[in-house]
């Protein structure tokens, strides 16, 4: 039945509305962000850049976005080191309680961000880290660490661990070992941990407004501030290029896993 001319053509319909629907909302806001006035009109009347000249220059924008790109990047590398080393215990370990771990490695995927929020500002509160970069990098750290972890378990179900033990055999330590045998092996399990850490800290809103401090206006923060101040088409040009850089990390994800799979096949 599935392989019936018809039944592929409703099937291919079906996929196209649904995607036409998903998308619809996100391509009024690209061709809004084009629009020559602060009159938001569909179609716009006229075609400018006005905004995102006004992005790539008025200050409030500029520091929200290197805020973002700072904490992003800082977020990225210590969740991938946390991540990548709490996967590859979890999977070459033998103990017990290890799917409890991996259990509470992934819960922050699942609990609600204004619990996980509002529980860091209390704990950060107390520890004298409310409203600094360290507690916003270490906030965002917290939920992009299931995503590597994630990742990187999804990338070692494919890895033999017989090379492991071979270079064990050989006289390696363990700890080069794992850097000369393991991360050679799964680095696009880990690459891809990466792109989905990074974008989770550049679009993380929720548990940037409860920790970050005056001087910790992200991008998504200024968008919220500027909507509830002077809603300008600036903030379409914002969320345009915030849908840009997605739609970047989703190809690239997309390329490692590919990438990842031709390895498993060969």
């Amino acid at each position: 039945m599935r392989d019936h001319p018809l039944a592929r053509l409703l099937l291919r319909g079906t996929t196209v509305l649904v995607l036409g629907f998903l998308m619809a909302p996100m391509l009024a806001v690209v061709v809004l962000s084009f629009s020559p006035t602060e009159l938001m009109v569909l179609p716009p009347r006229g075609f400018s850049l006005r905004w995102y000249e006004d992005f790539l220059t008025a200050g409030r924008w500029v520091l929200a976005t290197r805020n973002s790109f700072v904490v992003a990047i800082a977020t990225t590398i210590l969740a991938t080191l946390l991540g990548t080393a709490a996967a590859i215990g979890l999977q070459l370990g033998r103990f017990r309680g290890k799917a409890l771990l991996v259990t509470l490695l992934t819960l922050p995927l699942v609990t609600p961000y204004i619990v996980t929020a509002a529980s860091m500002y209390f704990a950060y509160s107390l520890a004298g880290l409310s409203g600094s970069l360290l507690g916003l990098v270490l906030g965002h750290t917290v939920v992009a660490v299931p995503f590597v972890v994630m990742a990187v378990l999804a990338t070692l179900q494919t890895f033999d661990a017989n090379l492991l033990r071979a270079a064990a055999s050989l006289g390696a330590a363990p700890l080069p070992a794992i850097l000369r045998v393991v991360v050679p092996n799964i680095w696009p399990g880990i690459a891809a941990g990466a792109v989905f850490a990074f974008a989770t800290s550049l679009d993380e809103f929720v548990i940037t407004l409860f920790l970050a401090g005056p001087g910790q206006f992200t991008l998504p923060r200024q968008m919220y501030a500027s909507v509830r101040e002077f809603l300008t088409p600036t903030i379409l040009a914002a969320a345009t290029l915030l849908f840009l850089c997605s739609l970047i990390f989703l190809l690239v994800s997309e390329a490692l896993r590919l990438r990842a799979a031709r390895k498993v096949v060969r």
